[in-house]
């Protein structure tokens, strides 16, 4: 099977003591994944790093994303039972499972996965899952529209989280695609999409040539907006990535309408330059 090539990063923020998100990396497996780790400090991270440990050992052993997304939460409340971490901790994931042609994106919470596509004109982003939030449930219902989401006073009030004491089992949701060339998929925590806009994230990954330049400007940009929360981002580019799309040069003035034939006249008016700058020194 082809690796994705990915990169991950994840920062504190600003205004936290400790981070309490956790991501998992393993392209040979062809598995990312994104936790974000609620308790507070000794517990978030302690939930979040179970998550992503569970995951990583139960789909080595073959078990289905969603089935191992399911046993991390009871991961979670065993470890609280037993007293590791802190009552009451929790937290969401979103993890991506890939192979050479497919992908399998599951989720529980409000971190997201984000389809991008690239193309010579800019590209596309499309959100590929639903928030399980308090938020999502007053939009689905029509109660805000939604230019609310955004600022709604209450939207990290999320409905169902791994290591909840209230829930029995999670309602793991998940989503399937077909890679296309030039495409990338971004798992993030709330950290990066409460300081940055669908819009934003659009541009800057529309500006970037690798999944670390990638992250890197999610990062710096998401910090430059307040950075109020842990930032975790990875981006995965498909097997197929293929050749990326060149734009359209924009930079010259066209003379003959046609783009090759303006860049031949082009060509031929530099060399003509130099040549004249030659003569004039020699």
């Amino acid at each position: 099977m082809p690796f994705c090539q990915s990169h991950s990063i994840s920062d504190k923020g600003l205004h936290r003591d400790n981070n309490e998100d956790c991501f998992l990396s393993a392209p040979e497996q062809g598995l990312w994944a994104v936790a974000d780790g609620m308790g507070g400090h000794a517990a978030g991270e302690v939930a979040s790093a179970i998550v992503v440990g569970t995951l990583m050992q139960e789909t080595k052993r073959g078990t289905p994303l969603p089935r191992a997304i399911s046993l991390a939460h009871r991961a979670v409340l065993h470890a609280a039972d037993a007293g590791e971490g802190a009552s009451g901790m929790g937290s969401t994931v979103v993890a991506l499972s890939s192979n050479a042609d497919d992908y399998e994106v599951c989720w529980v919470g409000d971190s997201r996965a984000y389809l991008w596509t690239a193309s010579a004109g800019g590209g596309q982003l499309e959100q590929l899952t639903t928030d399980h939030s308090y938020v999502q449930m007053l939009l689905a219902s029509g109660a805000i529209g939604p230019e609310d989401v955004h600022q709604h006073p209450d939207k990290h009030i999320i409905t169902q989280c791994i290591g909840s004491p209230d829930l029995e089992a999670v309602a793991v949701d998940s989503c399937h695609g077909t890679w296309q060339a030039n495409q990338w998929v971004l798992l993030c925590s709330d950290g990066l999409t409460d300081e940055l806009d669908d819009k934003t994230i659009a541009q800057l990954l529309c500006d970037a040539n690798t999944p670390e330049a990638a992250c890197q400007a999610l990062l710096q940009r998401a910090l430059r907006n307040g950075g109020r929360d842990n930032i975790t981002a990875q981006v995965i580019q498909s097997p197929r990535q293929g050749t990326p799309p060149r734009r359209q040069a924009t930079t010259l003035p066209r003379i003959t309408g046609s783009r090759w034939l303006d860049l031949g006249m082009y060509g031929l008016a530099l060399i003509s330059v130099l040549l004249v700058t030659l003569w004039t020194l020699w």
